[in-house]
């Protein structure tokens, strides 16, 4: 058998294996074109697409997206996530605020995750790019609300934490209805999974939002089938909780292909349920706990209870 064969056959046997409860219908398929054919026509992009999100059917008819800014070329190489990897991202596109805007406007979007590739190669990560896109989306959509997430903003000579704390102050000021970064995985699997990130560092970034404004509500998630044990999902809990971190998202990762690190475990609907339940008795205010969860899940409410 080639290596091509193999690796096509191993790729069918992980498909086969995976659990009932993580395949779903991927959404009304007019709600999904029409989205699609605007960001295309104005060559932005979108996590929801790029990463092959399997609620951006979901999201879309709530009225709710993530833009994917900066380009789809990240400088990081984390081994879970579709985005690709490169250390030659493409030059900012000084319209894409404007596109971004019109798009929204377009979409008549309630809501709007503002994400990006980690952007290294920039003087200021991309800091400055995150404020002028919220600033141009509200000037065309004074009613949507804008929440953010960002890269750890770590990078460059002699810079370390304190243009950490510069870049996400510029952030900050511009009042998002939600700062968000994800610590991905717990402590001990850190380096293997998010390469070019640290753990302390991702707690830093939420504990430097509320140090600035404490009235910013800050999120972040994780995301399981890494080998995890659930004591240390709960210790990566109780530390997001101890920088004052409000909500959680919790899911499963899928492998996106065999480049990708292979899932450990498929977690059980009922033990993110557990999840869920603890994450609330440790005072989060927003918690989305199940395997299809994914950072931007439900963004834009802010219910109580778990979803699946």
């Amino acid at each position: 058998m080639s290596m091509i064969s193999s690796q096509q056959a191993e790729l069918k046997s992980e498909i086969a294996a995976m659990p009932s409860w993580l395949r779903r219908p991927i959404g009304k398929a007019s709600e999904i074109s029409t989205v699609q054919r605007i960001i295309k026509q104005r060559q932005i992009h979108t996590i929801c697409e790029e990463g092959r999100c399997p609620n951006r059917g979901e999201c879309y008819a709530q009225k709710t997206a993530t833009f994917l800014l900066m380009g789809p070329t990240c400088t990081r190489s984390c081994a879970f996530c579709q985005v690709d990897k490169g250390h030659a991202p493409m030059p900012l596109d000084l319209e894409e605020p404007q596109k971004v805007a019109q798009a929204v406007q377009l979409l008549g979007l309630r809501y709007v995750v503002l994400t990006s590739v980690a952007r290294d190669d920039l003087p200021d990560q991309g800091a400055g790019h995150f404020v002028e896109t919220i600033a141009t989306i509200r000037q065309l959509n004074p009613e949507t609300q804008i929440e953010v997430l960002t890269p750890d903003f770590w990078g460059g000579a002699g810079v370390g934490e304190s243009g950490q704390r510069q870049r996400i102050a510029m952030i900050v000021k511009a009042k998002p209805a939600c700062f968000n970064h994800n610590i991905e995985t717990v402590r001990r699997l850190t380096g293997p999974v998010r390469r070019g990130a640290k753990y302390d560092r991702s707690l830093l970034v939420l504990a430097m939002v509320k140090e600035i404004d404490s009235t910013i509500p800050t999120k972040s998630g994780l995301m399981l089938g890494h080998g995890e044990t659930l004591d240390e999902v709960v210790e990566a809990m109780a530390d997001l909780r101890a920088v004052g971190c409000d909500r959680l998202t919790i899911g499963q990762y899928m492998r996106p292909s065999l480049e990708h690190l292979p899932v450990q475990k498929y977690w059980t609907p009922e033990e993110f349920d557990q999840l869920g339940r603890l994450a609330w008795e440790m005072g989060f205010n927003h918690v989305r706990s199940g395997p299809l969860v994914r950072s931007s899940y439900h963004a834009g409410e802010e219910g109580v209870g778990n979803e699946e």
